[in-house]
């Protein structure tokens, strides 16, 4: 089952990946205004990111920008505490560093 809003271009976007072999064929669409609502409110702290910027000169610039803004987000909520324990023995920072190939003192 796939929950979407009502926008126009899921349609024939998911109509397409059957044909393609990359979903089920018995898989659903459902078109409910608000029933998709988690998933997408999960976007919003990412906005309120990216309007203070007044958005990107290029393509490149977004991508870059946008993937630091989530990563971030991702610390704040916890999901590579396992990595970070892993790799750099608890220290967000080091992890960060190891990541990017970045000394930390």
């Amino acid at each position: 089952m796939i929950s979407t809003d009502k926008n126009p271009a899921y349609n024939e976007a998911i109509a397409s990946l059957p044909r393609e072999g990359r979903l089920a064929a018995t898989c659903q669409h459902r078109q409910v205004k608000y029933l998709n609502n988690r998933l997408e409110s999960d976007h919003g702290k990412l906005k309120q990111r990216i309007r203070p910027v007044r958005g990107f000169q290029s393509q490149k610039t977004a991508n870059n920008a946008i993937r630091g803004f989530e990563t971030m987000r991702m610390f704040r909520k916890g999901q590579f505490l396992s990595m970070v324990d892993s790799l750099a023995g608890g220290s967000e920072a080091r992890f960060i560093g190891r990541l990017f190939q970045v000394f930390v003192a």
